[in-house]
């Protein structure tokens, strides 16, 4: 065995570290832990780089327990019963830990590997790791997880991989961790996430084998920049959950927040603002008129008249009861039972309101897990003052002209326009990530907006529909297929007469733009056709989407027929005068085509508009013809 040296001496944490310092749970309760950077590491620089051509452990890799060997320019880990281990590198705050791993034998399916992400030089617990079964598509074929101090599992995350890893082959693997968070990329595709790894102040790096033998090449372990809020390649969008899930429950309630935790979002977004004898509550409007069966301002109402207010049934029937929540419940329901705010100080506040507001998440022991953001810059001054472990995030309803001066003045971790704003000029996300600024757009709903914001690069969406973006967005991360397009109503072959009103139903998959055209001429999909000016007989409908993949096309016709029921819908809705309407009607009850058609061509501009009684009229004598 190898033993690690450690450096000697460490600089002290700096305010971004102290940002994402760790928050996480064992059963069921989180506890921070500042942690620190040694002096010899920055963003950028590489910590550890093994292919292990030299054919022995490298100098300062410890083999704990297991088998190690390196051979053929890999190195072999061995464990026939049991969790076996080697340590190595050195404890970083913000890091990114990829590895090539194959396995070469397992006792069954469900035996694994890791990557170590905060273990002791000595693998004494408790430490974190992030596991990969050879059975990756299982439910938890990937993992976050503990070995606590009482050498008992504590598996925070678990999800599954389209594919199984199997034996024989190369696996490329990385984990970005910023603190307290973590995410899991596999072959380049991020597939898991954390917010609830508990950070050591020395821990290190280590490989991880179970009931099996793995190969492990091209080791390597590089420090990023603090800010884990700006997307990696192969990482999905950050889904903020607008005033918790509020297309779902109502908005700002402890039930709201709950379906958007339970719908995939990565951070629940909610205002602040106090009552009137100084309690931090949850409330988006200055009044709460909109949102509960109370009346008047927040700020003259207090602690006790906020708490008696009914604030969900005016959403649904179901949610009579709910109440407002105030931050200090709100965050304990956060620590609990998982999740991240992104809180927002509604309106103008004071310092010592800004302070009271800091003095609870502190209480809450949340600051790990809190993201500041405000349209007020005094709110994000004080609350840069007194409380520099919290990241921030200014709102705009429109682009500053300089967004990343604005960045710098204020000290932001996130710039938070508009989406259309951001659409309007795409090139910032570029300079604000260039100046290690991340950037969340709000507040979007449409999924054709979500695919343009994640192309240029955005790094977070602030929705009303958590659910819908989170499965949007992992879905997303397959790749972008080849589009595909169809006609689904009116369908091939139909055929219609002039009363019915078939909506023209268009599905469409990996699009970004939709036409289509009925006899050449664009017609809006999703509308109902108006059968009543078109010609007897065969229509051609066609559709061309056009996608990140190339185009497709899809074509369907459709008959128009002349029957007794298309010439009264006709007649009824010609916009004829009453007189004319009258022999209309008569003709065509007693069955005289001929001579309604007669009566159509004589009224045409007079009694009834020139247009429909040509339709009218060629209607009426083919029904004569029969």
């Amino acid at each position: 065995m190898l033993t690690l040296s450690r450096p000697a001496g460490r600089r002290r944490p700096r305010r971004a570290v102290a940002v994402l310092a760790a928050l996480a749970t064992t059963a069921g309760v989180f506890a921070a832990v500042q942690t620190s950077a040694p002096a010899a590491a920055r963003p950028g620089d590489v910590v550890v780089a093994e292919d292990f051509s030299s054919g022995t452990l490298p100098a300062g890799w410890r083999a704990i327990d297991g088998e190690w060997t390196v051979r053929d320019g890999r190195l072999y880990g061995t464990a026939t019963s049991g969790t076996k281990k080697i340590t190595f590198g050195r404890h970083l705050t913000d890091f990114r830990f990829s590895a090539t791993v194959r396995f070469e034998s397992v006792a069954e399916a469900t035996r694994w590997t890791a990557l170590g992400l905060d273990v002791p030089a000595d693998g004494s617990t408790p430490w974190w790791i992030a596991t990969m079964r050879s059975g990756t598509t299982a439910a938890n074929g990937l993992e976050f997880a503990q070995l606590t101090t009482a050498n008992a599992w504590n598996v925070t995350n678990t999800g599954s991989a389209g594919y199984a890893a199997g034996t024989g082959r190369d696996m490329k693997v990385a984990v970005e961790v910023h603190g307290n968070q973590a995410r899991w990329f596999l072959d380049g595709r991020q597939l898991l996430r954390t917010s609830s790894l508990t950070r050591s102040t020395d821990g290190g790096q280590a490989l991880v084998v179970n009931g099996g033998s793995v190969s492990f090449d091209d080791v390597r372990v590089t420090e990023l920049p603090p800010n884990g809020y700006l997307r990696p390649a192969g990482a999905p969008l950050t889904v903020v959950a607008h005033r918790g899930a509020s297309a779902a429950a109502p908005e700002n309630t402890l039930v709201a927040q709950e379906i958007a935790r339970r719908a995939g979002a990565d951070f629940v977004e909610n205002d602040v603002q106090p009552s009137r004898d100084g309690v931090p509550f949850v409330l988006h409007d200055g009044t709460v008129d909109r949102t509960t069966d109370g009346t008047g301002a927040i700020r003259s109402l207090t602690a006790d008249q906020l708490k008696a207010l009914d604030a969900g049934s005016w959403f649904a029937p179901q949610y009579a009861g709910a109440r407002l929540p105030t931050l200090a419940e709100q965050l304990t329901d956060l620590r609990a039972r998982g999740g991240n705010l992104l809180l927002e100080i509604k309106g103008a506040h004071t310092r010592d309101e800004v302070a009271r507001i800091v003095e609870v998440i502190r209480a809450e022991r949340m600051t790990g897990r809190v993201f500041v953001q405000s349209f007020e810059v005094d709110a994000l001054r004080y609350t840069r003052e007194l409380a520099p472990e919290l990241p921030l995030g200014l709102l705009r309803g429109s682009l500053d002209a300089d967004p990343v001066a604005v960045s710098r003045d204020l000290g932001l971790t996130a710039y938070n326009p508009t989406g259309a704003a951001l659409l309007a000029r795409p090139a910032v996300v570029a300079d604000l990530h260039a100046a290690g600024v991340a950037v969340l757009a709000w507040t979007v709903d449409s999924p054709a907006q979500w695919q343009q914001l994640e192309r240029i690069g955005t790094d977070g969406i602030i929705t009303n529909r958590p659910a819908e973006l989170a499965g949007w967005s992992a879905a997303g991360q397959l790749g972008a297929a080849a589009p595909t397009v169809s006609i689904a109503a009116p369908a091939d072959g139909a055929k219609l007469d002039r009363a019915q009103r078939p909506v023209l139903t268009v599905p469409a998959t990996d699009a970004d733009t939709v036409t289509v055209t009925l006899d050449g001429q664009a017609v809006p999909a999703g509308q109902p056709l108006d059968l009543t000016r078109l010609a007897p007989g065969k229509h051609q409908l066609r559709a061309e989407v056009t996608g990140p993949k190339g185009t497709a096309t899809a074509e369907a016709a459709f008959t128009v027929l002349v029957t007794p029921a298309g010439l009264g819908h006709l007649v009824l809705t010609s916009g004829a005068q009453d007189q004319a309407l009258t022999v209309l009607t008569n003709h065509l009850v007693k069955g005289r085509y001929a001579e309604l058609a007669r009566y159509a061509d004589q009224q045409a501009g007079k009694l009834l508009p020139a247009g429909v009684a040509r339709v009218i009229a060629a209607d009426a004598r083919t029904l004569a013809e029969r």
